[in-house]
C-alpha cells in the first residue's frame, strides 16, 4: 500500500512539473535560440528554392529564357565574357523572381531603397529579379546590355512610376537597393524601366539584383519605432520586417538597425505615424521557421515587444503563405 501512494505521489509530481513547464503565458516558455549560423542558413534555404536553372550557348547572339512566372530574359549570348576572354559554348544561367512579401522575406531579400541622403524607405516593387552566367563554375560577365519583359499582372498592373533599381550587397550580406536610372545598362545612361500594356520593359546591363520599384509615399508625419524580442534573439539569429496594410503583397520593410539597448529599430524616421500595418519577428527552430505577426497601428516613439508565446513553427511554405495573406 505504501508502495502505491509513493508511486502516485511521485505520478502527480510529475504531472505538476510537467504542466508547469508546458506553461505558456509568455515568459515561462524556454527555447535555446539558433545560432547565427543556423538563421543564416534557412534563409539561404530560401534563395536556393527561388532558384531556377536554365542553359544557353554563348556565341549564337541573342538567347530569350521564360521564366516559371511568364518573365522573359533576353542575353546576348555573343556578349559574354570570362575573365575578359569571349565564352563559347554552354553556360549555365541561375535567375530568381520575387513578386510577393512572403518569398521576400524567406530569402531576405526585402524592397528597402537607398534615397539621396543615405537612409533608407519602403519601395513598392514590380519585381526583383537575380542574374549569374556561369560557365565551369566561374562566374561571366556580359560587355551588353540585357533585356526583360516582366508581367505587370504579377504585382497588381501597371505602375508609370516605376524606375530601375540595383542591388547592392553590403559586407554582412544585406541587401538595398540604389537608383539606377542615371546609368542604367553600364553604357553611358542607356535603358530603364518603360511600361506598355501589360509589360514592363526592363534594360540593365550587368547580372546580379535589379529590381524594378518606386518609392513608398505618405504625407503623414513620420516617427521611429522600436522592436523587443524575447531573451536570447537578436540580429544575429532572428529578423524584423514590416508589412504596410493595403500596399498588395509587393512590398517588404525591414528594421535593419539593432540597438545598444538590445531593441530593433527603423532608425531613419520614415514610418508614418498612424500607419496600420503588420510586424513580422522571424527566427529558425529546428529547420523551420519560428515566426508572430503583430497587427499595429503606429504612433510616435513606439515600442512594441514579442513574447515566445506569440510566436509558432511553420515550414516556408506555411510562413509564405502567413505572411502573403497580410493585406
Amino acid at each position: 500500500m505504501k508502495t502505491n501512494f509513493k508511486k502516485i505521489g511521485l505520478l502527480l509530481l510529475a504531472i505538476t512539473t510537467f504542466a508547469s513547464c508546458d506553461d505558456t503565458n509568455g515568459e515561462d516558455i524556454k527555447l535555446s535560440p539558433p545560432t547565427a549560423a543556423a538563421f543564416k542558413s534557412i534563409s539561404e534555404k530560401g534563395v536556393k528554392r527561388n532558384t531556377q536553372n536554365f542553359t544557353m550557348t554563348a556565341g549564337n547572339g541573342v538567347v530569350t529564357l521564360t521564366s516559371a512566372k511568364g518573365v522573359k530574359l533576353y542575353i546576348n549570348g555573343d556578349c559574354l565574357t570570362k575573365n575578359g576572354t569571349p565564352v563559347t559554348g554552354q553556360v549555365d544561367i541561375e535567375f530568381i523572381e520575387l513578386f510577393d512579401k512572403g518569398n521576400m522575406l524567406v530569402t531576405n531579400k526585402p524592397t528597402m531603397g537607398i534615397m539621396p541622403d543615405g537612409k533608407k524607405n519602403l519601395l513598392i516593387s514590380g519585381g526583383e529579379f537575380f542574374i549569374k552566367a556561369t560557365q565551369g563554375g566561374v562566374e561571366l560577365q556580359t560587355s551588353c546590355y540585357m533585356n526583360m519583359t516582366v508581367p505587370t499582372a504579377l504585382t497588381n498592373g501597371y505602375d508609370n512610376l516605376m524606375t530601375l533599381w540595383t542591388g547592392v550587397i553590403d559586407e554582412d550580406g544585406e541587401l538595398a537597393w540604389k537608383d539606377a536610372r542615371a546609368n542604367a545598362d553600364g553604357t553611358g545612361g542607356k535603358g530603364g524601366v518603360q511600361g506598355e500594356g501589360n509589360n514592363y520593359y526592363v534594360t540593365f546591363g550587368n547580372f546580379g539584383w535589379t529590381n524594378v520599384d518606386r518609392f513608398y509615399s505618405d504625407p503623414r508625419p513620420k516617427t521611429t519605432i522600436l522592436v523587443d524580442v524575447p531573451e536570447g534573439y537578436n540580429n544575429t539569429n532572428s529578423a524584423l520586417y514590416l508589412s504596410y496594410d493595403g500596399e498588395g503583397t509587393n512590398a517588404l520593410a525591414k528594421l535593419d538597425t539593432y540597438t545598444a539597448e538590445g531593441l530593433f529599430s527603423e532608425h531613419y524616421g520614415q514610418i508614418p505615424v498612424g500607419l496600420a500595418c503588420h510586424i513580422i519577428f522571424a527566427t529558425e527552430d529546428g529547420g523551420n521557421w519560428r515566426y508572430a505577426i503583430k497587427g499595429v497601428t503606429t504612433t510616435a516613439n513606439a515600442v512594441y515587444t514579442f513574447t515566445l508565446a506569440e510566436t509558432t513553427v511553420g515550414t516556408e511554405a506555411q510562413l509564405v503563405a502567413a505572411i502573403n495573406a497580410i493585406q
